[in-house]
């Protein structure tokens, strides 16, 4: 069974850092596609970033380039995200989720697991 746990979630003010990690366990993911998506409350759950976990292949959404970062180290089967530049915006739940085709797509449905989430609050 896979399990994918978020951590690092908090509150910052606006134009602060937090990084997210999110730790995996249960098999080897050497082939398995890794992301991040984020849900505020009242919208729709929005692509953040993804990233193969053997080839560091990286995809970033528009929203967040140049601010956020997605990374992994596959020795300790985690993944991050850097966020930088934080904006009131980015307040939502942040989700990692693993793909074990390795296709990291941008639509969740492609995601076979999930975490439980880690709450980022940005204050203004």
């Amino acid at each position: 069974q896979v399990q994918l746990v978020e951590s690092g979630g908090g509150l910052v003010q606006t134009g602060g850092s937090l990084r997210l990690s999110c730790a995996a366990s249960g098999r080897t993911f050497s082939n398995y596609a890794m992301g991040w998506f984020r849900q505020a409350p009242g919208k729709e759950r929005e692509f953040v970033g993804a990233i193969t976990w053997s080839g560091g292949i990286k995809s970033h959404a528009d929203s967040v380039k140049g601010r956020f970062t997605i990374s992994r180290d596959s020795a300790k089967n985690t993944m991050y995200l850097q966020m930088n530049s934080l904006k009131p915006e980015d307040t939502a739940v942040y989700y990692c989720a693993a793909d074990h085709m390795g296709r990291g797509s941008t639509l969740g449905s492609m995601y076979d697991y999930w975490g439980q989430g880690t709450q980022v609050t940005v204050s203004s």
